[in-house]
């Protein structure tokens, strides 16, 4: 066994590719994209790195093209559940105590393949089953993913270095042990990169996983787990479950193994899991550990001596990349009189030049919603919008789910700050907009502070430092990831640690070392060189 103190490749963030017509990242991705499309795969559970099919199947079909079957994926039984425990289990014997830097090389290598061979595959299935994009899948699926494997790595030999003083007589270090049990990693459909650094980065730290991806994501779920084989994850390591939600939660935390839990998805199921782990407390081990990153109503204010153009832009882009399906999208804005107009002629002219229909066709800036309960959602707001009072419709508030789940970028201006799709997370290319007077300034950032129960992302636009000050105080608990002049979206890993409090979440920071710490439990030790041979202090004299 090779002996040293390891120093990691340097994390450096992974250049997002361009796509530009004529590339050949930009052919290999169209072939990629087209070949998938006409392949119908199955996708098994992974259960001690063991393909398992049941008896219980579920298609798979593209947001935009739901007829098309792109294949099947197999359901897991109580059975399996308790099957993934026991390994992942047996598995931690020999993964708990590899040395720290195999586990290191793992993670690097998942990452170069999803730098090389895996890109166009990762951001094609990305693209078929979600929906996304080349840019939101690049971004995403390749850059992102890699950069959570590639920091995390520098991350942990950080953490393994932070050591106590010692004395001349005595020696103190700590180990950083991997948590005693299982982690149950529970990942969204919406961003592929969460979908595989949630299990990753809690495997990387020396624990076992038992991941249940999105019903909707496994698509693109399958070629994270082809990743993980190929760079060495050994079986039994991170073990992949899909199916009935509620059951595999329930088989989970009933185990006394059970030591913790890494989600991000909706408030409501988080709070349902927080409340099952708090009944079963007496059944563990230890502690669970608890980090979750949920729902958000973000946000953008703009000040009288904003930008309109910039304020216009990062409305379009913050609130209808990836048709606003994301956590951190842009969905209320406060926007000053004296720049409205502008801001509204430029954000309407933005809206209607958008391309939509499929990701295939590279031109299309929107493509469809996720699901069909989530375009009859979303329709059922904008109807409701159209015959408020309160409430206008100054562009899109259009809907189609005949060949896909396509709901047009709408844009709903309410005199009502309280309005109800000011409030209510909506999770889809809506965005409601309030016209502040500018003498209401300091009253309007109490509203936004007080108006919604998440606090996730926000964003303020002004060219004045004393009103850009202000507002940095007035929300100081208003957004996990807070930014002045942008768009409330696209946190880049190693720059801005991703999370907010609230109902939003325990502001774990994925893609930091904060989040890292979740998963180790310490250990200090002190060895004495020369023990004492009398009880007696100097004080007894």
């Amino acid at each position: 066994m090779g002996k040293g103190f390891f120093e990691v490749p340097i994390a450096v963030n992974e250049p997002v590719k361009d796509y530009a017509p004529g590339s050949q990242e930009r052919e290999e991705v169209l072939k990629t994209y087209r070949e998938m499309y006409k392949a119908e795969i199955e996708v098994p559970l992974f259960i001690n790195g063991k393909e398992v099919k049941t008896k219980e199947t579920a298609t798979m079909s593209p947001p935009h093209d739901h007829k098309h079957v792109l294949g099947t994926y197999y359901k897991a039984t109580k059975k399996n559940v308790e099957e993934a425990i026991e390994t992942a289990l047996e598995a931690r014997k020999k993964w708990a105590a590899m040395p720290w830097e195999q586990r290191a090389g793992i993670f690097l290598r998942a990452a170069e393949l999803i730098a090389g061979p895996y890109r166009a595959k990762i951001n094609a299935a990305t693209m078929l089953g979600q929906s996304k994009n080349i840019y939101q899948a690049e971004i995403d699926s390749a850059c992102e993913l890699i950069d959570f494997l590639r920091f995390n790595v520098q991350y942990m030999t950080e953490i393994y270095a932070e050591q106590p003083e010692s004395t001349s007589s005595a020696w103190n270090r700590v180990e950083y042990r991997p948590l005693e049990g299982f982690i149950y990693a529970i990942t969204p459909f919406n961003f592929t990169a969460i979908a595989g650094n949630l299990p990753a980065s809690a495997a990387l730290m020396g624990n076992v996983v038992v991941w249940k991806p999105s019903n909707t994501q496994v698509y693109s779920a399958k070629v994270i787990m082809d990743v993980f084989r190929e760079a060495g994850v050994p079986a039994g390591v991170i073990n992949m479950v899909m199916g009935d939600a509620v059951m595999i939660s329930d088989t989970l935390m009933a185990s006394p193994d059970f030591s913790g839990v890494h989600f991000t998805g909706s408030t409501g199921v988080f709070q349902g899991i927080w409340q099952k782990i708090g009944n079963n407390i007496s059944n563990y081990k230890t502690y669970p550990r608890i980090v979750g990153e949920t729902g958000g109503k973000d946000f953008i204010v703009a000040h009288k001596t904003s930008n309109p153009k910039q304020v216009a832009t990062a409305m379009a882009r913050g609130a209808f990349e990836f048709q606003g399906q994301k956590c951190s999208a842009a969905s209320r804005c406060y926007i000053s009189s004296t720049i409205w107009e502008d801001v509204k002629k430029q954000l309407i002219e933005d809206v209607r030049s958008f391309k939509m229909g499929t990701p295939e066709d590279m031109g299309n800036f929107i493509t469809a919603v996720i699901n069909e309960s989530s375009f009859d959602k979303l329709a059922s707001y904008i109807d409701q919008a159209k015959k408020d009072k309160n409430a206008e419709i100054i562009v899109g508030g259009g809907y189609d789910k005949s060949k896909g789940y396509f709901i047009e970028p709408t844009v709903i201006v309410t005199k009502d700050p309280k309005y109800t799709t000011m409030c209510t997370e909506l999770f889809g290319p809506v965005l409601t907009v309030y016209v502040y007077e500018d003498k209401d300034w300091t009253e309007m950032l109490e509203l936004v502070d007080g108006t919604s129960e998440y606090a996730l992302t926000g964003a303020v636009f002004s060219e004045d430092r004393y009103a850009l000050e202000e507002a940095v105080k007035a929300l100081e608990n208003a957004a996990g990831n807070f930014y002045i002049n942008d768009k409330p979206t696209g946190a880049v890993v190693g720059q801005q640690p991703f999370g907010g409090a609230r109902a939003s979440g325990t502001n774990d920071k994925a893609g930091s070392k904060q989040n890292l710490y979740r998963w180790i439990s310490p250990r200090l030790i002190k060895e004495t060189f020369v023990s004492p041979t009398d009880y007696r202090y100097p004080f007894l004299g």
